[in-house]
């Protein structure tokens, strides 16, 4: 049997959906010394829109500034430069190892890490 998975061809509905799963993963700042001008969910949400759209980081600044119905859906009251989408992009995307809990075991006291 095969699993099905919603897919979606909706700019909006894909924004929507980044938000809600970032809300459950992510904390809403990187830092307590943030700005906190954009959270951590919103610029999850415009990467992933990024690469749905398959935009770079100026295309995307463009898109939100003429798109008010995503920046509606966004919660954005202005737009994010595209240094701060490159920078987020860093942060939030860069490749970890397995953690300890995905590994299926814990390790052992004296294991090599």
């Amino acid at each position: 049997m095969k699993a099905t998975r919603l897919m979606t061809r909706s700019p909006l509905r894909l924004a929507e959906a980044a938000l809600a799963v970032a809300r459950e993963a992510l904390p809403p700042y990187s830092t307590k010394f943030d700005r906190q001008r954009y959270t951590q969910h919103q610029l999850f949400a415009i990467l992933a829109l990024r690469e749905f759209l398959k935009q770079d980081y100026r295309g995307m600044e463009q898109l939100l500034k003429e798109w008010a119905e995503l920046r509606q859906v966004l919660g954005l009251a202005t737009v994010p430069d595209h240094s701060t989408l490159q920078k987020a992009a860093q942060r939030l995307l860069q490749k970890r190892g397995p953690t300890p809990s995905s590994t299926g075991r814990s390790p052992a006291p004296g294991d090599a890490a």
